[in-house]
């Protein structure tokens, strides 16, 4: 049995990394940013031009992609609108279940509109005046925002803490979030910060960990450096076998 679970997870992993590399490729031939980008001084798996593997293997830090949001969207056209929430809905659960009829409080310091992606019966808010009316009508509130903010709430709710890359505690729970990406991912029953790995990718760079978003069209996103760049790996985790985690 753990010989056909180690086969499965490597099998997994081998998927991950090449539809990273599909990932990489499409963006190259259809996304004007990274086709000037890597044209220009290259990248690293894949290498898409031979001879030039670039600064920090191709990765980019945020405030480029957030100056040229334009040229993140493929010459077939789409969106260029970043979305903070982006992944809340199949995350979330990881936390804490969601029933019929939960509320999902999103903090105002995280986003300016409620989350759209969550699963069917839950409703999604924002943080503010009037929600604590919500609690007479015997509704499950889980509030979604940073630590800073739960600690201000007036009234009692199911608190998810979102913390960015670069700001992991310890004692984790909660979620991994970036203003550019969204929802990286969450804490699992094992009590690892383990990606969702099935929408993003991580990579180890010289910068610190680049992200990709593996199912987004537009904008296109791969290979941000969140944070700016944090040091850290990205390991298996020894229960789960998918990628977790480790700043």
């Amino acid at each position: 049995m753990a010989d056909s679970l180690a086969m499965g997870n490597r099998a997994s992993w081998a998927l991950w990394h090449a539809a990273y590399r599909r990932l990489v490729r499409s963006s190259f031939a259809t996304v004007p940013l990274y086709r000037e980008h890597w044209a220009l001084a290259g990248r690293t798996d894949p290498v898409l031009v031979p001879g030039r593997t670039g600064t920090d293997g191709g990765a980019l830090a945020p405030e480029i992609l957030t100056r040229r949001a334009a040229d993140l969207v493929p010459l077939a056209g789409g969106s260029a609108v970043l979305d903070p929430l982006r992944g809340l809905g199949s995350v979330l659960p990881w936390c804490l279940p969601l029933r019929v009829g939960t509320v999902v409080a999103v903090g105002t310091d995280i986003a300016t509109q409620p989350p759209s992606d969550l699963p069917r019966g839950v409703r999604g808010c924002l943080l503010g005046p009037g929600l604590e009316n919500l609690l007479h009508g015997n509704r499950k509130i889980v509030a979604v925002a940073t630590t800073a903010e739960l600690g201000k709430l007036p009234y009692a709710v199911d608190p998810v803490p979102c913390h960015e890359v670069g700001d992991l505690p310890h004692d984790p729970y909660g979620l991994v979030t970036d203003p550019m990406l969204g929802v990286l991912g969450g804490v699992r029953a094992c009590g690892r910060w383990h990606l969702d790995w099935t929408r993003v990718y991580a990579r180890e760079t010289s910068a610190g960990l680049a992200f990709s978003l593996l199912r987004q069209r537009s904008p296109r996103l791969v290979d941000v450096l969140a944070g700016g760049g944090v040091p850290g790996t990205v390991e298996a985790c020894p229960r789960h076998g998918t990628p977790v985690l480790r700043t």
